[in-house]
């Protein structure tokens, strides 16, 4: 049951603003990692809201602008496949929470991040939540945010490199892109650190 009593638990500990973080786009061969950050309004309802997995395309992309509405602040942001390379995906998914929380007018007093790692943003306590997205509407909406922001993203990079059909795979290890890397090489969007075997490092 994805609802808001994880927040309300850690506002009753004294927290007043209680944020979700969730990522998308870790395992990708291409492209950016994202995130979100999303601070819901106390007893905020939102409809068809679940783990952004569970989710088809037109769902996440109808219940988007829905969040976008509700939220009393929400931020997005990315780590580049440039920065993946440099500092490898765990520190740029966080990277990006720290981007993602860092758009929000106000500094939160909590983040309950997807997961079992703390980001190390230095903004303020975080708390990892396994399966979070599953049990926390915040996080369940930072989810949508991150995983259509990225896919959006992707659809637009499809129109700069058609030649690997990001639209169709999102930049994750589909037989297709695997099939367009042999054909084409790589491009900027490729995650070097990702595709080593192929590259023959």
């Amino acid at each position: 049951m994805v609802d808001l009593e994880l927040e309300k638990a850690y506002r009753e500990k004294g927290y007043k603003i209680v944020c979700g973080v969730d990522e998308a786009g870790r395992g990708p061969l291409a492209g950016p990692v994202y995130a979100a950050a999303v601070v819901l309004p106390e007893n905020c309802t939102i409809e068809g809201l679940d783990d952004s997995k569970k989710l088809t395309e037109k769902k996440r992309e109808a219940l988007f602008p829905v969040i976008q509405e509700k939220a009393l602040y929400y931020g997005i942001g990315f780590a580049t496949a440039e920065e993946i390379d440099e500092i490898n995906i765990l520190n740029a998914t966080f990277l990006a929470m720290k981007r993602a929380v860092k758009q929000m007018e106000i500094s939160p007093d909590l983040l309950l991040v997807d997961g079992n790692l703390k980001p190390k943003t230095g903004i303020c306590e975080e708390e990892p939540v396994i399966k979070g997205d599953a049990k926390s509407l915040s996080i369940a909406a930072a989810s949508v945010l991150a995983k259509v922001s990225r896919d959006r993203y992707m659809v637009a990079m499809a129109q700069e490199y058609p030649e690997y059909v990001f639209e169709k795979h999102k930049g994750y290890g589909t037989k297709l892109h695997y099939e367009k890397i042999n054909e084409y090489g790589i491009c900027p969007m490729h995650r070097k650190s990702f595709l080593k075997k192929i590259l023959g490092e």
